[in-house]
């Protein structure tokens, strides 16, 4: 196997510690991160990040609602599926979901970046949540083009394929020059202490390999012939300056489900949700109004899990 992250040692200065879990569902051991009171919001980051990438964003949302980020599949200190259909997009949205049952919650809303939208909208559909509405965070919700999708796939599937190879491509991936211009090449600026945590996540073999196999068995081809029928609400949170998913994709998202809502963000990148929080907070709020008017009491901030 390859080797994991260690939670003491390297989940030792972890952003919301204080929140995290570990819950054992659908055959996995998953880090999740739970906190606040109100509302369940769901939190689903993209391939290759963790709830890390929402260090600043849950304790926000957390003075207003419950707030649920797990770490994906083999990413971050979630266990590594036992098969690869466990890193497919229905096999990462059935995991998810048994996870949410095991832990009583039910959300009003699911937000997801990157990927993590992917698997919002694939969990609406299978109906395994019913939230009302979804919020795409730059989501990454078509497959690639043509050649490029057959051509990336495999080349992913080899990568993953073998432990060595896995460790060395995070031995590369993993430096600090790399980290730094593949963060760059989101369009985004985020601060030191989340280019420390991209970089300890992209040094550590079993996190790279887990990232790897998502994206060699990802197949967004079914989700893009089944988006007409997404009921939700759908919100299209796009950073203008986002390096990583093209912004006009909104438009041709839009184009398979017209209800469909486009907010577009000036001047942020992919990780628009890192640099600027508290703009997804008043999204997601002003979200979560408009589908239940009477918001109630919320109380003054995020609440550490009772301990059992």
């Amino acid at each position: 196997m390859t080797a994991r992250l260690n939670w003491d040692r390297d989940g030792r200065d972890w952003p919301n510690r204080a929140f995290s879990r570990f819950v054992t569902a659908g055959g996995l051991r998953w880090h999740v991160q739970v906190m606040g009171e109100g509302p369940v919001v769901l939190l689903i980051h993209g391939t290759g990040a963790a709830t890390h990438s929402f260090r600043a964003l849950a304790p926000m949302l957390a003075a207003h609602f419950t707030v649920v980020a797990p770490d994906l599949p083999g990413h971050g200190f979630t266990a590594e599926p036992a098969h690869a259909s466990g890193y497919s997009l229905p096999g990462v949205a059935s995991g998810i979901a048994a996870l949410l049952q095991t832990l009583g919650l039910r959300p009003v809303l699911a937000a997801g970046h990157s990927a993590g939208a992917a698997v919002a909208i694939r969990m609406t559909l299978d109906g395994s949540i019913a939230p009302a509405t979804i919020v795409s965070l730059n989501g990454a919700l078509l497959p690639f083009p043509g050649m490029t999708h057959d051509i990336f796939a495999p080349v992913a599937r080899f990568l993953a394929s073998s432990r060595l190879t896995a460790a060395a491509f995070s031995t590369f991936v993993g430096s600090r020059p790399s980290v730094e211009r593949l963060l760059r090449s989101t369009g985004s600026h985020i601060d030191a202490e989340g280019v420390r945590y991209y970089g300890r996540l992209t040094a550590n073999p079993g996190h790279v390999h887990g990232a790897l196999a998502l994206m060699a068995n990802w197949d967004l081809r079914p989700l893009l012939r089944e988006l007409p029928r997404l009921a939700a609400r759908l919100i299209l949170v796009v950073g203008r300056s986002d390096g990583m998913v093209p912004p006009a994709e909104a438009y041709r998202v839009r184009a398979a489900v017209p209800t469909a809502e486009i907010i577009a963000l000036p001047g942020l990148g992919h990780l628009a949700h890192e640099e600027r929080p508290e703009e997804i907070v008043r999204i997601i709020r002003q979200a979560v109004a408009h589908d239940t008017p009477d918001e109630g009491p919320r109380h003054e901030g995020p609440r550490p899990p009772e301990q059992s």
